[in-house]
């Protein structure tokens, strides 16, 4: 199968070619005829499989042979924070221009220009808007933003906003829409509150699943076993043997506590370090994601809010400071290394007290992970 068989139109045809896609990934054959159907659909697939283009594709090739309004919206694709919103955005802009279609960022943080700038995009209309929830609330809120012509309503990461307590602000959204938009939900796992705001908002809706329960071929698993007093200790000779040759190192903690200890002991020990959780403001986060990204810092302690969604390539060492309590977790977490086919390390400290739930992980990636006794 390549993407001539999805009919797209002619220019978003010729740009695919020119971007050097030939042939659908696994989450773009399922997911494409569904939306060219305008069936709601729920979609189980993690970062890195396509899932974006699977709905980014079909919505601006309807748009293309469709006689829109232009101060109209279109679409609405709402995603958990600033950093993913505007990693879609990028990805948006990229097929876009092919089809002379427009879209427009509208997430927190900036200046009140900014503010100002994203209300004239909504009252003067765009195709596609890319949001996060508590922004677009805002906008909503001085009712000078039209949304009786919607037609695609995308909620991508739906797990991860329901985890930062964004039910109730994507209830309010949906409210505000058109009893016929169609509603896309992408989401890494299915746990039972993406259910419940799966039944509540969308109809009938066509299920996919792609969730993957294997690590990438090109990582290679370690565990030290370690009591909890030796962590801190233990952590510092993996950088310090690993430091000079590596280009980035991700350490990932489960608790906001954790990763501003481990950030703090590894700055007095003179190793260069940042954190990553949402306790920063938006500014600041962006500015430490970008500062990994451009190498400006090759160390970066974080919560789970980095082990989705965020794209960054080159990292080459992932440390789970404690054994994720879910096993799906883990996958998403060492998948930050070894992406596109290249290689990486993931190692978790293991203390006695978390062993049971290493023992789940192993037997939910199927294959016994090698130790080393501390």
């Amino acid at each position: 199968m390549n993407f001539k068989d999805f009919n797209f139109s002619k220019k978003l045809e010729e740009g695919l070619k020119m971007m050097g896609f030939n042939n659908p990934t696994p989450i773009q054959k399922k997911a494409v005829p569904i939306i060219q159907q305008n069936s709601d659909l729920i979609a189980i697939a993690q970062t890195g499989t396509g899932k974006t283009a699977a709905f980014v594709l079909p919505i601006l090739d309807k748009i293309a042979k469709e006689s829109t309004q232009s101060n109209q919206v279109n679409t609405i694709i709402i995603a958990p924070t600033r950093e993913l919103a505007k990693q879609i955005d990028r990805q948006v802009e990229g097929f876009a221009y092919f089809t002379n279609s427009t879209s427009f960022p509208i997430y927190g943080g900036g200046t009140g220009l900014e503010f100002e700038h994203q209300k004239e995009a909504l009252k003067k209309g765009t195709d596609i808007i890319i949001c996060t929830p508590g922004r677009l609330l805002a906008h909503l809120d001085f009712n000078y933003f039209n949304t009786s012509k919607i037609k695609h309503f995308v909620l991508d990461e739906a797990d991860r906003m329901l985890d930062m307590g964004f039910y109730d602000d994507i209830i309010r959204i949906y409210k505000s829409l058109p009893k016929n938009v169609q509603i896309l939900l992408f989401s890494a796992t299915m746990p039972n509150k993406i259910r419940t705001l799966a039944n509540k908002i969308l109809k009938n809706p066509k299920r996919i699943s792609l969730s993957i329960s294997q690590p990438a071929v090109g990582i290679k698993q370690l565990a030290y076993l370690c009591h909890e007093k030796q962590k801190i200790e233990t952590l510092q000779k993996i950088i310090n043997t690993k430091f000079k040759r590596l280009n980035q190192i991700l350490i990932f903690a489960s608790s906001i506590k954790n990763v501003k200890k481990i950030n703090y002991i590894l700055l007095t020990k003179g190793i260069k370090s940042s954190e990553m959780h949402s306790g920063l403001n938006q500014d600041l986060r962006e500015k430490t994601i970008n500062d990994f990204k451009n190498k400006k810092n090759k160390i970066l302690i974080a919560t789970d809010i980095l082990s989705r969604g965020i794209d960054i390539n080159g990292i080459d060492l992932v440390i789970n400071y404690e054994v994720p309590n879910d096993p799906e977790d883990y996958i998403h977490r060492i998948g930050r290394t070894a992406r596109a086919k290249k290689k990486g390390t993931a190692i978790t400290l293991v203390s006695h007290q978390q062993k049971q739930n290493f023992l789940k992980i192993e037997k939910f990636v199927k294959n016994k992970i090698h130790r080393i006794i501390i």
